[in-house]
């Protein structure tokens, strides 16, 4: 059997052959892809290459680096159990944004300004990009399992198809497997090979004790709301979200363009402090946003998440208002939901939350342009411009 009939899977998945189309789509229709906001470097790559969006690359260097993945031979698998692999990549890795493997792209041009960036050195980039949204998609895929959510970038989650169930588990974990496959095959004789080991080791380790913080939190704060803080939820966010959702792809750029990372702490440490705002935001986002348009039914007042909107709810709620949270809060009935909504809206926690957006802000304006590094400075405002405000 060729390896175009091993990827064929049902139509009510969607063939493969629509999925490069599919994704340039959803690219199209978040205004990612506009030419107009291009980087220098990027329309420097268009005049020269003759190609319409460096984005565009990226997408098409998926497909490459799936085929790869589905026929690796680390195993002898049957024809059925690479179909799998094929429907279940597909199903978890491309569907989302992209922003955490475009920033690798971004990022990289950004550091390579005024120098020739080769085809290879682009493919190398789109390689580690997707290594970030493999590991976006592992993340999600084991925390939907946790947190028995219901739907994600507007699909049914992976482990609720009837014939996945827990045997997602496993694809959670063969999607992780799969980055080291990728940094081996295609880095294994640069001179930075072990700092990308070790950076994806130190993030992967980090971004798992935070999910241990998150879920030991949500245990300790269904006993006694009280003990929800905001230093306990910061903790948490930094490093189940930030590091790999912010660091990790600048990370991997810097790496790429031979940098070394300890000259960087300063943007490091602010590439952090977005990725807390950024949590916040999909905690406000959660409760408050249409599920149409953020893809995925909001659950952490049902799971008994220690987000921020309670944190910020304990701090300003009167002692009625209190127990009518401890009362409801973690409850799965939609009357307690409601009761906790209530509750958030009578304590204009929407205000709240806009004035924290506004400070946050500020800040970060400020620390940005106290970067020495032009180049730095230009990654974080990239950063920065893309969450901003952001609806979904």
């Amino acid at each position: 059997m060729s390896m175009q009939e091993m990827l064929r899977i049902g139509d009510d998945d969607g063939r493969s052959d629509a999925l490069e189309r599919e994704l340039k789509e959803k690219l199209r229709l978040r205004g990612d892809a506009s030419p107009a906001k291009c980087t220098r470097q990027e329309q420097r790559w268009r005049s020269d290459h003759g190609i319409v969006d460096a984005r565009e690359r990226f997408v098409q260097a998926y497909g490459r680096l799936r085929d790869d993945l589905v026929g690796d031979d680390s195993c002898e698998l049957t024809d059925e159990a690479r179909r799998w692999l094929a429907q279940m990549i597909d199903y978890n890795v491309p569907g989302g944004k992209l922003n955490r493997g475009l920033s690798v792209i971004d990022s990289y041009l950004l550091l390579k300004q005024g120098s020739e960036v080769t085809e290879d050195d682009f493919f190398l980039a789109c390689v580690l990009g997707w290594c970030v949204e493999w590991f976006q998609a592992c993340a999600l895929l084991l925390d939907d399992i946790m947190d028995d959510s219901h739907t994600r970038r507007d699909q049914i989650c992976w482990y609720r198809r009837p014939e996945v169930g827990l045997r997602g588990i496993n694809d959670g974990i063969i999607l992780k497997c799969h980055i080291l496959i990728m940094i081996k095959k295609y880095f294994r004789e640069k001179p930075y090979f072990l700092d990308l080991l070790e950076i994806w080791s130190e993030i992967a380790l980090q971004t798992s004790l935070g999910q241990m913080l998150d879920l030991i939190g949500t245990h300790t704060g269904a006993d006694d709301l009280a003990k929800y803080s905001i230093e306990g939820y910061r903790r948490i966010v930094k490093y189940k979200t930030a590091y790999y959702s912010f660091y990790l792809p600048v990370a991997n750029a810097l790496l790429l363009s031979g940098a070394k990372l300890e000259d960087f702490s300063g943007l490091k440490d602010i590439l952090i402090e977005m990725g807390i705002y950024f949590q916040i935001q999909d905690d406000y986002l959660d409760c408050f946003a249409d599920p149409n348009t953020i893809g995925k039914i909001g659950t952490d007042i049902e799971d008994h998440k220690c987000s921020w909107l309670i944190v910020q709810a304990l701090g300003h709620a009167d002692n009625n208002q209190i127990e009518v949270l401890h009362r409801n809060y973690g409850k799965k009935d939609s009357s307690s939901v409601s009761e906790v909504k209530r509750t958030y809206a009578a304590l204009d926690l929407k205000d709240i939350f806009s004035e924290f957006e506004r400070r946050c802000y500020n800040h970060l304006v400020t620390s940005i342009e106290a970067q020495k590094d032009h180049a730095a400075r230009e990654i974080l405002k990239s950063f920065l411009k893309k969450i901003h405000q952001r609806k979904k």
